[in-house]
């Protein structure tokens, strides 16, 4: 079976620190799946909250996840202080990737993964274009 494999990008826009939680252990004491997806939405949000932005307001449009793909690379145990290294990638007319490298305190890797966001019209059901504005500050790669 082919496995997935996350590229990350040279460039990072934003790095977020986030703590493991004791709830955020599976039944083998470590970092569970379900809690690793909740730590890289909080640390997109973190991301676009250094923009003035949230995944209800971006530049007049709203965000919706279209897929997401993670890599585990290792485990992660309580305790631990996760680094997730941030980046818009593949930017399109309707939206972009994130991209996060997730590595403990020690350096040691424990994932990468990927989101694809698309700017979305909640009211009105549909998808809409990437706004100008944000997609002239994420192509900057810093």
């Amino acid at each position: 079976m082919a496995r997935i494999k996350v590229a990350i990008p040279d460039h990072i826009h934003f790095t977020a620190t986030i703590p493991v939680r004791v709830t955020d252990l599976n039944y083998g004491n470590h970092l569970g799946n379900d809690a690793l997806l909740s730590i890289l939405h909080e640390a997109r949000m973190q991301l676009l909250g250094q923009f003035g932005w949230s995944e209800l307001r971006i530049g007049g449009a709203s965000m919706i996840m279209a897929d997401v793909a993670i890599e585990y690379k290792g485990e992660g145990f309580y305790g631990d202080v996760l680094r997730i290294k941030l980046a818009f990638d593949d930017i399109s007319k309707y939206g972009f990737d994130i991209t996060y490298h997730v590595v403990n305190q020690h350096g040691k890797e424990v994932a990468r993964a990927k989101t694809g966001m698309l700017c979305f019209d909640y009211q009105n059901r549909k998808l809409m274009p990437l706004p100008t504005e944000v997609k002239a500050k994420i192509e900057t790669k810093t």
